[in-house]
């Protein structure tokens, strides 16, 4: 297994960083990038691909709450018999696994 390029790793942890919150926010890994010589245009991108991949998720993540949120908030519904023929599976179909940035690229 050949080793992947500092550069590469830098890259890669801080687009981690970023997404995740994390409190040093991946500046360490930026100082790393600018001594191995990668251009700000392609931090800049990796930057803007974190943020939209975390801000994608923030939202999928309050839509999901504020769904259960008033769902709780809803009148009980009558109970139904169990039709037993009505199990039958539903596959999503579609839809592709992520959106653009603002700029344009593709996160995946």
């Amino acid at each position: 297994m050949s080793a992947l390029h500092p550069s590469i790793v830098a890259l890669v942890s801080l687009a981690a960083n970023i997404a995740s919150n994390h409190p040093k926010q991946g500046l360490c890994q930026v100082d790393r990038l600018k001594e191995y010589g990668v251009a700000k245009e392609q931090i800049d991108s990796v930057i803007e691909i974190a943020r939209h991949i975390r801000d994608e998720a923030s939202q999928a993540l309050d839509a999901k709450f504020d769904a259960a949120y008033a769902e709780g908030f809803q009148p009980a519904k009558p109970r139904i018999p169990v039709d037993p023929f009505a199990n039958i599976a539903v596959v999503e179909t579609g839809g592709a696994c992520c959106t653009p940035t603002k700029s344009g690229q593709a996160c995946c």
